[in-house]
């Protein structure tokens, strides 16, 4: 069965996330064992200090680990068949400058070819594009969007 050009940029997007979330897991996991490490010696302050470095890192690590969980499940929560012909959460909208999918900020993915953006509902862009049909216009920063599809 072919894929849509909204399930490919779903299944892309899906990719991406998962990718950043294994990458994440992986630094961890250095972390872990680098601190796993830093308690075997026994160097006083430096060490103390680099223990501490360690913690930190961990910390941010597991922070960013979580937002990008986050942003699975809620990429998750879209199921990539179904259409309307309003905007909403898990649109894919081509626009006069290009594709934008309301999702999760997500960043810029080259699917067939074509770039697409991920954006999230709550973005100053993705709030304006709410609820919107086809020829309907938004405006942001002085730019105009024209709206020539939404699925």
């Amino acid at each position: 069965m072919q894929m849509t050009f909204k399930q490919k940029v779903y299944a892309c997007f899906i990719k991406i996330i998962e990718e950043k979330i294994f990458l994440l897991q992986k630094v961890m996991a250095d972390l872990n064992e680098s601190a796993a490490n830093e308690t075997k010696s026994t160097a006083g302050d430096k060490h103390e200090t680099a223990l501490a470095m360690l913690q930190i890192e961990q910390a941010n690590i597991a922070m960013q680990l979580q937002q990008a969980k986050n942003k699975k499940a809620s990429l998750q929560k879209i199921n990539p068949l179904l259409s309307a012909s309003v905007i909403l959460n898990g649109s894919l909208i081509k626009t006069d400058k290009g594709y934008l999918f309301i999702s999760t900020a997500l960043g810029k993915a080259t699917v067939d070819g074509n770039i697409v953006t991920a954006l999230s509902a709550q973005s100053p862009l993705g709030a304006k594009l709410m609820g919107l049909k086809i020829n309907a216009i938004a405006e942001i920063n002085n730019t105009k969007y024209v709206i020539e599809s939404v699925e």
